[in-house]
């Protein structure tokens, strides 16, 4: 056999974009063919898009066979509410929006002194999944965001309260998912437990996904707190002492706008992204989320309690 003959014959390389790409794609039709109301915790953040796009691309022709659950904070940033409408409108999606606004309306939940609704997402979102009996729910946690995510399965049951129990977990060998639950319990479903920050951007990069604006720099006004830039908005600020400037930032994630900060950036392409992500050291949760430091365990907490 001659060199050129060898070459010919060997198998094209598969890429990890692809493997990726792969094992969420046999995720959402695992899900497909085992439970019967799976929904999708839509943000209208990258992950989550991410996770539309690849769900569309699982299914195609046909339509995508699962809702969109949005937990609505009533402090989102208005360029990624635009974006969730256009997002569904553009690929006939099903929505249903679960606000907090609600259960502060009617007492059932009270505002926190700081401001934040970040941890007020948890009822309603229990409440949703509850009153449209939805047995599975994919979200976008990724293991390298935070180390309680970390800890988490790609099938994560929870009980008749929503809550996570670590000790519950069960083995996943050779891309089985055991999603055996009783009545009452549901699933969270991580299709991008394996990829990185960086793995997003390069997706984001090779499918041409459009993301909300914020993700690319942009002049905004900010002020510092704790380290962060934050913006202001209908959640207040800037306190007595925070002085506004004009910056270019950019958002690494987006969330409630009392709580998410920028980042000082001048990357204005997906390039300019991917080369930024490549050269920090900190994930995205860890250097602009400040609900995630309330306490070291503020993230595990709060998924016990049934957070995303």
């Amino acid at each position: 056999m001659t060199t050129a003959d060898t070459e010919v014959s060997a198998p094209p390389q598969v890429d990890n974009l692809a493997a990726l790409e792969s094992e969420a794609i046999h995720i959402f039709r695992e899900v497909a063919g085992e439970f019967d109301r799976p929904v999708i915790l839509f943000s209208g953040g990258k992950d989550s898009t991410v996770l539309v796009h690849l769900a569309i691309k699982a299914f195609w022709p046909a339509p995508v066979p699962f809702s969109l659950l949005h937990v609505d904070t009533g402090h989102n940033f208005p360029e990624v509410l635009d974006f969730r409408d256009d997002l569904v409108e553009k690929h006939q999606l099903r929505l249903v929006v679960a606000k907090v606004q609600d259960y502060l309306d009617d007492g059932r939940l009270a505002e926190r002194a700081d401001g934040t609704r970040n941890p007020l997402q948890t009822q309603p979102l229990l409440d949703a999944i509850s009153d449209n009996k939805f047995d599975a729910v994919f979200g976008g946690g990724r293991r390298d965001e935070e180390r309680a995510r970390a800890k988490e399965r790609i099938f994560s049951l929870r009980n008749a309260f929503g809550q996570w129990d670590p000790r519950r977990q069960r083995p996943e060998l050779w891309n089985l998912y055991n999603g055996r639950h009783r009545p009452g319990e549901h699933v969270r479903v991580f299709p991008l437990s394996n990829w990185t920050e960086l793995d997003i951007w390069r997706y984001i990069q090779r499918e041409k996904i459009e993301l909300p604006e914020i993700y690319y720099a942009h002049k905004r006004e900010v002020y510092q707190r704790d380290g962060m830039w934050l913006t202001s908005g209908p959640w207040g600020g800037p306190r007595e002492g925070e002085v506004p400037e004009s910056k270019t930032v950019r958002y690494r994630t987006v969330g409630d706008g009392s709580c998410t900060g920028a980042v000082e950036s001048e990357a204005y392409t997906v390039d300019d992204v991917i080369a930024e992500v490549a050269a920090s050291r900190l994930t995205e949760r860890g250097a602009t989320r400040a609900d995630d430091r309330i306490s070291e365990a503020a993230m595990e907490d709060r998924k016990r309690e049934g957070y995303f």
